[in-house]
């Protein structure tokens, strides 16, 4: 049984308000004094899961404007689910007792542009394209911009393969104790979209 955390919908109040205020340029930068990071290191009981791209663009203890141990970050190019992501979100939630997941995908996203263009590199960026080509393939011939629907196409693509793979997170996703909250963040003018879920 994991530990007691805030209900999801007050973590992601949280978020959005931090957002407005990282948009308005009101920071607070809470949970940063010297005697707040003395008390975490005992442990940490961080509110939220965000699940986001490498880009050094899109940083989300700023973009939320969040402090020490709020935020549980995973940071991977082009926001993807693999057995590391799956197991890291696994832990907090299931041992952490998070309720909220976001799935954070941003404009203009160089890996899922570079699986847009689908071109082989022979490194280790193809698993990268791999891992997002079927996020593309579904709005390849959609109307609008590509890149930018791809993006948001692999929100949901990486949102389906962790409630695909994760037994932790399914069921409480099922019973609806943990969200898992697909979101799109406008580089800009830093707003952190909610997008529906699929």
């Amino acid at each position: 049984m994991p530990p007691v955390n805030i209900p999801h919908s007050e973590a992601l109040d949280r978020l959005v308000a931090g957002n407005a205020r990282y948009v308005s340029g009101e920071l607070k930068h809470p949970n940063l004094a010297v005697a707040h990071r003395n008390s975490l290191a005992d442990g940490q009981s961080p509110f939220a899961i965000v699940l986001c791209c490498s880009d050094s663009r899109v940083v989300p203890e700023l973009i939320f404007d969040q402090g020490l141990g709020d935020l549980f970050v995973i940071r991977v190019a082009g926001n993807i689910i693999d057995e590391a992501v799956v197991g890291s979100i696994e832990y907090a939630v299931g041992h952490l007792g998070v309720n909220l997941v976001m799935v954070l995908g941003h404009q203009s996203c160089g890996a899922v542009g570079a699986a847009v263009a689908g071109d082989p590199t022979d490194d280790c960026i193809d698993e990268l394209i791999a891992a997002i080509a079927p996020a593309v393939e579904r709005v390849r011939d959609a109307p609008g911009d590509l890149l930018d629907n791809a993006v948001r196409s692999n929100v949901h693509h990486a949102i389906e393969r962790l409630i695909g793979r994760s037994t932790v997170v399914a069921p409480r996703a099922a019973d609806g104790v943990c969200k898992v909250q697909p979101a799109y963040y406008k580089l800009a003018d830093g707003s952190v979209s909610l997008l529906p879920e699929a």
